[in-house]
């Protein structure tokens, strides 16, 4: 089960892809769809099953983003959070090789594409949750269990 949690930011961008696939995105395909349709036999017509297909796409990410908007969460910064890893922060953790890595805890729809972007279910997440600097957090992984500590914590504000 996904945290149905999500950044201001993350919300904002959901809601433009939905707008842009809704207003700009589906009314340009349905056009090629009716216009290759016009050409006569389908069965043939590759621009007629692209379109066609393009559109179920569409029509799929729409629902689902719609779905997802009404269930998700949107959680802002607040002043409460500061000193501690919570949903939103962005954390720079060092394991005991020296290692480090720099990443926002986010909800599950905002990490696509990013790679600087975690799941508040993903298990270095849920390790973190309520540590501050110079804390410790044991993370299990598949390899087993490894060690980071919790170098910095910053909000978007």
């Amino acid at each position: 089960m996904r945290t149905p949690l999500i950044t201001r930011e993350g919300y904002e961008k959901l809601k433009q892809e939905l707008d842009y696939l809704w207003r700009e995105d589906r009314p340009e395909v349905t056009k090629k769809v009716t216009w290759a349709a016009s050409l006569g036999d389908r069965s043939e017509n590759a621009d007629y099953q692209y379109n066609k297909k393009r559109l179920r796409e569409i029509d799929r990410r729409v629902r689902y983003l719609t779905k997802c908007l009404e269930q998700l969460k949107v959680v802002d910064h607040s002043p409460q959070q500061e000193g501690k890893v919570f949903f939103g922060a962005w954390v720079v953790v060092e394991n005991e090789d020296g290692e480090t890595k720099r990443f926002r805890i986010v909800g599950y729809d905002e990490i696509f594409g990013r790679r600087d972007y975690i799941s508040i279910d993903s298990p270095m997440a849920r390790a973190l949750l309520k540590k501050e600097v110079g804390d410790a957090a044991t993370v299990n992984t598949p390899a087993g269990d490894a060690l980071w500590y919790v170098n910095e914590i910053e909000y978007v504000k």
